[in-house]
C-alpha cells in the first residue's frame, strides 16, 4: 500500500507548481501569513502609536473642530449643502449707493436682549413649516404693500432636494420677519421669485429653467396662492428680470443652453410692449458671452435712481456667486445697449468665515420706501460654492495619507512585514496548452524579478532606518509628526463642518455685542494678538481698550475685522473697567482680559446664555465663596463642593447699562475707593453690587472648551504670587460684605442647563 499523505507546507526546494495541487484555503492562510507577520515588540510599539495618534485626533475634535459645528444641529434642515449656506440680510440708506447693514442703524428695544438686531435677519432656521425643512434661503425680493414688507425667497427643502418659493412678513421694516409658508412649489426646481405689480395685480415670475420656459404667475390670494397665466418664453432662463423703462418692457436673463455659452457669463434681452405681450430678441443678442467675473448674470432687482437705470450682476470670477456689481445702463434700445459698471459702495466684511456673508454676496434688491429712505435685502454666505465636496475629498484624501504613512511606520519598526512573497508570481492552473503556458511563464519571470528587487529595496531601507539609529529615531518622530497632523487635518475636513464658528440665535434674531478690555503699555503683544483673534468672532461689533498708562498705541498697530476705540484713562484704576461710554452701542458688553484666549465658539455660547438673562453676569471663570469670615478660593473649590456664587467679571458679559450705572451710583463710592486703595476686587464687588440688585439668580457659568493665559508667554501677569492675591481678595470680600451683606450671593450647582454648557 501507498504512504498516506497528510496536508504538510511544500518546502521551498519543490517545484513551484506543486503548490497547486494543496487545498485553496492552505494557499491563501500560508500566503497571508507570509504578508504580514509580527513580533511581539515591535508590535506592542505599533499599537500603542496607532492608539496615541488615534487619541490626538479624539482630543482635537473636542477641544477644536467641535467649535465649528453647527450652533443648532438640532434644528430641521440646515443641512450641509453643496450650494452653500445663503442666509438673508437687510440694509438701509439714503440712497442705494449709500446702504449700511442694520445692525448699524442700532435698531432696539430696551425691554428685549434680542436687540440691537443684526444681519442675517432671515435664514434657513427661520422656516419653521415642519413640511417644508429649509437648507438654505437666498435670492431674496421685498414687495411693499402699505406698512408691511413682503419677503419672497427661494428655500430648498432638505427633503426633497428641490427649491420652492417662501414667503415671509416683516411689520417693523424689516428688522423681524415672520414666516407665512410656501407661495409657489411646482414639480421642477424654482428660484429667483421676481415679484412686481402690473395693473394692480401682482405678479411673480420665478426661474424655472429645469422646466425649459419661463412663466408668469398672478397672485389670486396674496401672498400664499398663486396661478400660472402664461409661458412667456420657451427658453430655459435663468434669473430673468423684467423692467419697464423708456415704453418698453425688458426681460433680461441668460441661456445656459446656448451652444457655445460660458456659463455665468452670458446675457440677453427681450423687449415687448406688455408684460404679457409678444416678447421679441434684442438684435445684439447675446449681450455678453465673455468673462464670468463681468457680471453678465443677473444678480437683483434692477432699480432707477437719479434718472438712471440700474442693472445688480454677478460676479462669477473665483467662485459662483462672489460678490454682486452693478451697472449704470447708458443706452438701451432696440438695437443697442450699453452699460458701466459703478461703485455699490457697500463695505465687505473682513471676518471671512466668521461673517454670514464673508464669502460670497450674490443678490439684491434695493427699493424706495414711502418715507423717502432705501432699504435693500441681500443674501450672503459663507463659504464658497462647493465647499461641503471639496472639504469631503480633502479629508478622504487626508485619511488615505494617514493609513498610508502608519503602515510605512509599522513596517520601519518590524511590526508589519508586507515583503511580497515571491510564489505570489507563479502560476497556479492545471492547464496544459504549451504556448499558454510558456506565455504566462515568461510574464511571471518578469514579475519574479520585479519582486524580488522591490524586496530589495525594501530591506535596504530598513537596513538604514534602524529605530536604534539616531536617523532611524528621527524618521520615526518624523512619521509620527506627520501622522498627528494628517489625523487632526482630516478631523478638521471631516468632522468640522463648513470651518466657521457660527453665531446662536436667539428667538429667530442675531445680535452683537462690544468687546472691553483694560490694559497698559507693558502688554502690548498681548492686545495685538487678543484684537487680530476676536475681532473675527461673528458677534463682536467694535474692541474698546481701556488705556490705563502709558503711551498708547496707534490703530494702526492693530490687524482688526472691526473698529477699535482706545480710551485713554488719565487715573491708572481698576474701577475705569466699568466706567459708563456711551460711545458702546450695544446692550452687551463683553468685559474679557487682553491674556484669555479662547475659542469664538465659546464667547458665542457666552453671548446666547447672556441673552436669555440680560440681567445676570454670564461669565467663564465660577468661585464659590463661603465661610465665616468669606475666603476667597479657586474654580477646584468651587467644583469639590458642586456650586459657585461668584463670576469673575474678566471674562464676563453683562448689562452696559444695569451693570455700568449701578457701579458708579452713590451707593457703591466707598466700594470704589476700597478699590482703588487695594488695587484689586472691582470684579469682586461688582458680584456684590449685582447680587443686591435683586433677589433672584444674577450669576450664571459657561464652561470654556479651553482657555489660554497669554501673559504666561508675554511674561507680563499682574498676579505671580497666588498666595498673597487670594489673601488680598480675602480682605475685600470682607470689607464687600461689611458694606452690602452676604445674603444674596446664592450658591448655584454646576450642570443645571440642560445644554450641558455650565458643567
Amino acid at each position: 500500500m501507498g504512504e498516506k499523505k497528510g496536508l504538510r507546507p511544500p518546502s521551498s526546494s519543490r517545484h513551484w507548481f506543486e503548490m497547486s495541487s494543496w487545498p485553496r484555503w492552505w494557499r491563501y492562510n500560508h500566503a497571508l501569513r507570509s504578508l504580514c507577520h509580527s513580533s511581539s515588540s515591535p508590535l506592542f510599539v505599533f499599537v500603542a502609536l496607532s492608539a496615541v495618534i488615534g487619541l490626538v485626533g479624539l482630543a482635537f475634535f473636542w477641544s477644536f473642530t467641535s467649535s465649528f459645528l453647527g450652533p443648532d444641529p438640532g434644528i430641521a434642515g440646515c443641512r450641509p449643502d453643496g450650494e452653500g449656506s445663503w442666509s438673508i440680510g437687510i440694509y438701509y440708506g439714503k440712497d442705494p449707493f449709500s446702504l449700511s447693514p442694520i445692525e448699524v442703524e442700532n435698531l432696539r428695544d430696551r425691554n428685549s436682549s434680542a436687540w440691537p438686531v443684526a444681519n442675517p435677519v432671515f435664514t434657513c432656521a427661520s422656516v419653521l413649516d415642519a413640511k417644508y425643512p429649509s437648507n438654505f434661503v437666498a435670492d431674496p425680493f421685498l414687495f411693499i404693500q402699505d406698512s408691511y414688507l413682503y419677503l419672497f425667497f427661494e428655500t430648498k427643502t432638505s427633503t426633497s432636494e428641490q427649491g420652492d418659493i417662501g414667503v415671509a412678513r416683516s411689520v417693523d421694516q424689516g428688522a423681524t420677519w415672520e414666516y407665512l409658508g410656501i407661495a409657489l412649489d411646482e414639480e421642477w426646481h424654482l428660484s429667483y421669485p421676481y415679484v412686481f405689480e402690473y395693473d394692480e395685480q401682482v405678479y411673480m415670475m420665478p426661474e424655472g429653467s429645469k422646466n425649459g420656459d419661463l412663466r408668469l404667475y398672478r397672485a389670486t390670494v396674496f401672498p400664499l396662492q398663486w396661478t400660472m397665466v402664461k409661458v412667456l418664453l420657451k427658453r430655459p432662463l435663468v434669473d430673468a428680470t423684467l423692467i419697464h423703462h423708456e415704453g418698453f418692457y425688458w426681460i433680461f436673463g441668460s441661456d445656459f443652453s446656448r451652444f457655445g455659452t460660458v456659463k455665468n457669463a452670458e446675457l440677453e434681452i427681450w423687449y415687448s410692449n406688455s408684460p404679457l405681450g409678444l416678447w421679441r430678441q434684442h438684435k445684439k443678442n447675446p449681450i455678453y458671452r465673455s468673462d464670468r467675473s463681468l457680471g453678465a448674470r443677473n444678480g437683483g432687482r434692477p432699480f432707477i435712481y437719479g434718472g438712471h437705470l440700474y442693472r445688480p450682476g454677478q460676479d462669477c470670477g473665483d467662485t459662483y456667486g462672489r460678490k454682486v456689481r452693478v451697472y449704470r445702463v447708458e443706452k438701451l434700445t432696440t438695437g443697442d445697449y450699453r452699460e458701466v459698471e459703478v461703485s455699490l459702495g457697500l463695505e465687505e466684511s473682513k471676518k471671512g468665515r466668521y461673517a454670514w456673508n464673508g464669502h460670497r454676496y450674490h443678490h439684491l434688491d434695493a427699493q424706495k420706501l414711502p418715507s423717502g429712505g432705501w432699504i435693500a435685502v441681500m443674501d450672503g454666505d459663507r463659504v464658497p460654492s462647493g465647499d461641503v465636496t471639496r472639504r469631503f475629498l480633502i479629508g478622504c484624501a487626508m485619511v488615505l495619507l494617514l493609513l498610508l504613512v502608519i503602515f510605512v511606520l509599522g513596517f520601519l519598526i518590524g511590526a508589519v512585514n508586507c515583503i511580497v512573497p515571491l510564489s505570489w508570481c507563479m502560476t497556479f492552473s492545471r492547464r496544459n496548452e504549451s504556448s499558454w503556458f510558456w506565455a504566462r511563464l515568461q510574464f511571471n519571470m518578469k514579475l519574479r524579478r520585479y519582486f524580488a528587487g522591490l524586496n530589495r529595496f525594501a530591506s535596504a531601507i530598513r537596513g538604514r532606518v534602524n529605530p536604534g539609529t539616531r536617523t532611524g529615531k528621527l524618521t520615526l518622530c518624523l512619521l509620527v509628526v506627520v501622522s498627528v497632523v494628517l489625523v487632526c487635518t482630516g478631523d478638521q475636513f471631516l468632522l468640522g463642518g463648513n470651518g466657521a464658528e457660527d453665531p446662536y440665535m436667539f428667538r429667530g434674531h442675531f445680535s452683537q455685542f462690544t468687546m472691553l478690555t483694560m490694559t497698559y503699555e507693558a502688554r502690548l503683544w498681548n492686545l495685538k494678538l487678543y484684537v487680530k483673534h476676536y475681532s473675527r468672532c461673528a458677534s463682536v461689533r467694535e474692541i474698546v481698550v481701556v488705556w490705563n498708562r502709558g503711551k498708547p498705541p496707534r490703530l494702526e498697530d492693530f490687524d482688526s475685522a472691526v473698529p477699535v476705540q482706545i480710551r485713554v484713562e488719565p487715573q491708572n484704576s481698576l474701577n475705569n473697567r466699568f466706567k459708563v461710554d456711551h460711545q458702546i452701542k450695544t446692550r452687551a458688553v463683553l468685559q474679557l482680559d487682553d491674556d484669555i484666549m479662547m475659542t469664538c465658539n465659546d464667547i458665542e455660547k457666552g453671548f446666547r446664555v447672556w441673552r436669555e438673562h440680560p440681567e445676570r453676569i454670564v461669565g467663564f471663570y465660577p468661585r464659590l465663596v463661603d465661610g465665616s469670615p468669606l475666603k476667597y478660593r479657586d474654580e477646584r473649590y468651587a467644583r469639590k463642593n458642586n456650586g459657585y456664587n461668584i463670576i469673575l467679571t474678566g471674562a464676563a458679559f453683562m448689562d452696559t447699562e444695569l451693570a455700568f450705572k449701578r457701579y458708579w451710583s452713590d451707593d457703591a463710592k466707598e466700594g470704589r475707593d476700597f478699590v482703588d486703595h487695594q488695587f484689586n476686587c472691582e470684579d469682586l464687588l461688582m458680584n456684590f453690587l449685582i447680587a443686591n440688585m435683586s433677589s433672584s439668580r444674577t450669576v450664571e457659568y459657561v464652561h470654556p472648551a479651553w482657555a489660554i493665559d497669554t501673559s504666561k508667554l508675554s511674561g507680563v501677569a499682574i498676579s505671580r504670587n497666588t498666595q498673597v492675591h487670594y489673601k488680598l481678595r480675602s480682605d475685600c470680600l470682607l470689607k464687600f460684605s461689611a458694606l452690602y451683606g452676604v445674603r444674596a450671593l446664592q450658591k448655584w450647582e454646576f450642570g443645571s442647563r440642560a445644554d450641558g454648557w455650565d458643567r
